[in-house]
């Protein structure tokens, strides 16, 4: 199973549409966590939002998780040791407020933990590639694992943020 989230706080329709017609074209399952989505899904099955306890699961039993560029998820999926492609929000398209999540996910490929795809045709190329037991070319990343400790400050770092 593939898991797809977008998050809580923003809806992301150009990722679950994409994921939706990815899964017609291949018959793959995908569970999505859509948020506030106004699309509809077809060929996926989702939910608007999961409490902690099934998000959690949902990460645990995917074999890869596709999401937009939320520090959140990318943190849940690093602790996991899931394999994570990531499909960041555009400001310019009018999906988030600026281009952050661009940023984050070009620091976290750098560092070699998700495979950042830019549009939905890359998405479909990162998914084939992941199914066919591709793995991408990581010899000239520095592969840095993160640590408990870091995870934890980063957690409360968000979460001090979230409160001002």
């Amino acid at each position: 199973m593939i898991f797809v989230t977008v998050g809580e706080q923003l809806p992301f329709d150009r990722l679950i549409q994409a994921m939706d017609q990815w899964a017609q074209r291949t018959g793959q399952e995908v569970f999505a966590q859509v948020g506030h989505s106004d699309f509809k899904p077809c060929y996926i099955q989702y939910k608007p939002f999961l409490d902690q306890a099934e998000f959690g699961q949902k990460m645990e039993a995917a074999q890869l998780i596709v999401a937009h560029a939320g520090m959140g998820t990318i943190i849940s999926a690093l602790e996991r040791g899931k394999p994570l492609v990531v499909m960041p929000r555009k400001a310019s398209l009018g999906e988030h407020r600026n281009e952050h999540q661009s940023a984050t996910a070009s620091r976290f490929a750098a560092l070699g933990h998700v495979w950042v795809v830019d549009d939905e045709q890359g998405l479909g190329e990162a998914l084939a590639f992941f199914l066919t037991g591709g793995e991408p070319d990581r010899s000239q990343i520095t592969r840095i694992e993160p640590s408990a400790e870091l995870i934890q400050a980063i957690r409360e770092f968000i979460r001090s943020v979230g409160h001002q």
